[in-house]
């Protein structure tokens, strides 16, 4: 009886899928090969509407346009409603018949036939619409227009709709198992979710933030959470997301990260969660040159075995690994891509869209030329919930991924390779070199641009020759010098696309005498919304977001957004933080005399309380000067270890620094570091590993011209574009820096603030809450200080939990 129940209530589900989706899965076919130019992210950035919408106002009385449509087909345990948009149904006299348009740049005669999954998502929506109708035969238009030239080009069928529908169902059948797989797996999951605890005993502040997620997903709304370290924000959010996929609020996480070592912080959680029964599929997505099998990563068929027609086989591959294990791990990821001969980077792309959770950087969702396009392209369901790591990160990387540059040399250095080459593409270069050297001449230094779209005329003809170029160039070498040129200007007419008030548009003339027009992107909150958009909920949680604020305006583009404040579990007594007055990172008193007191600093900390500490400095240059003070003033017999980070540290590099602070050890440890660098973030040295750091400076960005173009666009606002463009970024890097000493309950050490300008009210106002009880000291009465605060901590010791 129980088992005739669990059957019908899974007759009764109903899985839907987008055409366009289903067409693309069920029907890819043949070689991985990047040598292509990426066809599909130039399909995705000019398939707009405007070339779909002047097409459509063209074709008269008889033709309608956008017409949505859907089919459902009944299955042996479940129904799939296969829905989508036809691009226009044309109805005459004497036929009926689909259109499909689409956008390309290359040339139209190199267009011989019908892409073979275009053709297939005509054939769908004619099979649904000849079935709506009742039809015995329906036409399949194919319209291809050359985005500049805007010619068109047709080719058109007909076909017997009894046929065409065998087709259709053939083509839905084979989706069936998947279907099936994910009712049957989510029906799993969500019993163990119910089944599921918060894994601890809750810390101070801690089940409010559980809470607060949870209200926020059960709301449909933003929360930005700042929140201490050690306060456990990262189980504290993976807990209440999982309990609300299990009710129905949303269907899959994504946790993005900025860093590697953030993404063990969140495996972990989901792993603490597995320990009670969850069954939960969660994938963690390694850069593509990291899981590559192939010394070089050349991704085509010539030069990888597992590009041979990795299409062919990567579907039974992935369904292969699907219901074989629940651990998507990296060695379970490589294990499966060697038995099928696949490339397991793409195939960990495909597995992420069957996962419950997705841990992987920034990139693969807001990138507008690396995000996961499954997720976010056409039909894509907006069930997902967004855990943004780290979001303090966000801003800069989202600047960086929504601006763009065009550099002049570039152009006429391909010009030169080109030139004995191709003659169209030649002439095209040069029309395009004579609009920036226009550019150029009005140029002192740097000026500001309303619009460039005369430049982006020309750069349209530029691409349309490269696609040709490409098509047909055979010498390797300078093919992939024009490559780089495509993807250049690929992105710079994409970013174009964007432009609103957000942008500033600039040339620059550079030291070097390179030229360059670049699309600025100042507050990225409007594109980074394109992607949130399709999330139920997003949490932005940091250590440092403050002032949030200012979080807010470049994050977000909601007025009503939640803020919480989470207080930390840390006594007060283990922590001292000090401000040195008498030394200053100001460029105007940079001396040996300064370098000197700053090594002091260090010298009079460890000399009354030896131990392992960190000091951050503003530039590898202040560092090293500081580091030269430094050993010249210690004395021989002192049991001192220093380490210096260099620039460009490998990883392997970076871990053996880092392993230096897990060795046990009698004298002190210290090393030397660049504040924002690799080891000012996302490390974690608990108990005597660290107990101390000094930050250097105020860690403001250098003046340059980026910077002075952000402070007048928030000036012009209204806003403190100073704070905007400088003080907010750079108090970020110094909280992070801070946020290295005290990382848990138990933690004890000092903080010491070495620069005058901390003293002022503009940075006391970004000071944490925590820091309430702040000291200003001179050099002079550093040890006493020390001695003072390790003095109370020996008749305060930490009590554990």
């Amino acid at each position: 009886m129980e088992e005739k129940k669990e059957v019908q209530e899974i007759q009764e589900e109903v899985v839907r899928i987008s055409v366009r989706n289903l067409v693309e899965f069920i029907l890819r076919e043949g070689d991985l090969d990047n040598r292509q130019g990426g066809t599909a992210d130039r399909e995705a950035m000019l398939l707009g509407g405007r070339i779909h919408r002047k097409i459509q106002r063209q074709m008269g009385s008889g033709y309608h346009a956008e017409v949505p449509l859907q089919m459902m087909v009944p299955c042996e345990k479940l129904k799939i409603v296969v829905e989508g948009r036809a691009d226009g149904i044309i109805e005459e006299k004497d036929r009926i018949a689909i259109d499909e348009i689409k956008g390309v740049l290359m040339d139209l005669e190199m267009v011989k036939e019908p892409k073979m999954v275009h053709l297939a998502q005509a054939k769908c929506y004619a099979c649904i619409y000849a079935k709506k109708r009742n039809l015995d035969e329906i036409g399949v238009q194919m319209t291809y227009c050359q985005m500049e030239t805007e010619e068109v080009k047709r080719f058109y069928q007909t076909y017997g709709c009894t046929e065409l529908e065998k087709w259709f169902l053939n083509l839905v059948h084979q989706y069936e198992k998947w279907a099936l797989f994910q009712i049957e797996w989510r029906k799993k999951r969500n019993a163990s979710i119910r089944r599921v605890e918060f894994p601890f005993p809750y810390r101070e502040g801690q089940k409010d933030l559980v809470v607060s997620v949870y209200r926020s997903i059960l709301r449909k709304k933003k929360l930005f959470i700042q929140a201490p370290t050690g306060v456990g924000k990262t189980i504290a959010s993976v807990f209440p997301a999982v309990k609300a996929v299990g009710e129905g609020l949303a269907n899959q996480i994504f946790y993005l990260t900025a860093k590697t070592i953030t993404r063990t912080v969140a495996e972990k959680a989901f792993l603490t969660l597995k320990e009670q029964g969850l069954s939960y599929k969660v994938i963690t997505l390694t850069a593509k040159e990291k899981i590559c099998f192939c010394e070089k990563t050349e991704c085509n068929p010539d030069a990888c075995i597992y590009a041979k027609g990795h299409f062919d086989r990567v579907n039974d591959a992935v369904f292969d690994m699907l219901t074989h294990v629940d651990d998507m791990s990296r060695d379970q990821i490589e294990a499966y891509a060697r038995k099928h001969t696949v490339c397991p980077f793409e195939m960990a792309l495909d597995l992420s869209v069957w996962m419950d959770a997705v841990i992987c950087d920034y990139n693969y969702v807001f990138d507008p030329n690396a995000h996961l396009k499954r997720f976010f392209g056409e039909g894509a369901k907006k069930e997902y919930l967004f855990l943004i790591d780290e979001a303090h990160n966000l801003v800069e990387r989202g600047r960086s991924m929504y601006s763009a540059s065009l550099c002049k040399e570039h152009i006429l250095e391909v010009r030169k390779i080109v030139k004995t080459e191709d003659a169209k593409l030649t002439k095209a270069l040069s029309g395009c070199n004579e609009q920036l050297l226009i550019l150029k001449r009005e140029c002192p230094g740097h000026a500001l641009y309303s619009s460039v779209s005369h430049l982006v005329i020309r750069l349209m003809n530029v691409m349309s020759e490269v696609e040709r170029f490409l098509e047909e160039c055979r010498k390797e070498e300078i093919r992939e010098q024009v490559l780089d040129l495509y993807f250049e200007i690929r992105d710079f007419l994409s970013i174009h696309e964007k432009l609103d008030e957000n942008y500033m548009i600039y040339t620059e003339l550079t030291e070097d005498g390179g030229f360059y027009v670049r699309l600025f992107c100042v507050n990225p909150a409007v594109n980074l919304s394109e992607y949130l958009n399709y999330g139920v909920c997003t949490v932005f949680f940091s250590a440092t977001l403050l002032p949030i604020q200012y979080y807010k305006k470049l994050l977000s583009t909601q007025t009503d957004d939640y803020a919480v404040y989470a207080h930390t579990p840390f006594p007060e007594e283990n922590r001292r933080v000090m401000i040195g007055t008498d030394v200053t990172t100001r460029y105007t008193r940079r001396s040996d005399e300064m370098y000197r007191k700053y090594a002091g600093y260090l010298l009079e900390t460890v000399r009354e309380k030896p131990g392992n500490y960190l000091a951050f400095f503003p530039s590898y240059r202040f560092l090293n000067d500081v580091y030269d003070a430094f050993q010249e003033m210690r004395k021989p017999e002192e049991d001192l270890f220093c380490l210096v980070q260099d620039p460009g540290m490998t990883e392997e590099e970076r871990e053996e620094f880092l392993n230096y602070f897990e060795e046990e050890r009698e004298g002190t440890l210290l090393g030397f570091c660049v504040m924002g660098g690799i080891f000012s973030e996302g490390i974690d040295l608990t108990d005597e590993k660290l107990i101390g750091a000094w930050v250097i400076g105020t860690g403001l960005p250098q003046v340059c011209l980026e910077r002075e173009l952000l402070k007048q666009y928030f000036d012009e606002k209204g806003m403190s574009g100073f704070d905007y463009a400088y003080l907010y970024p750079g108090m970020n890097k110094v909280l992070q820096a801070a946020g290295r000493v005290i990382r848990t309950d138990t933690d004890q050490g000092m903080i010491f603030l070495l620069d005058d300008r901390f003293q002022m009210s503009q940075y006391r106002a970004v000071f944490p809450r925590e820091w309430s009880q702040v000291r200003r000291i001179r050099l002079s009465q550093t040890a006493k200080e020390v001695a003072a605060f390790w003095e109370g901590t020996r008749t305060h010791p930490p009590v554990s939990d």
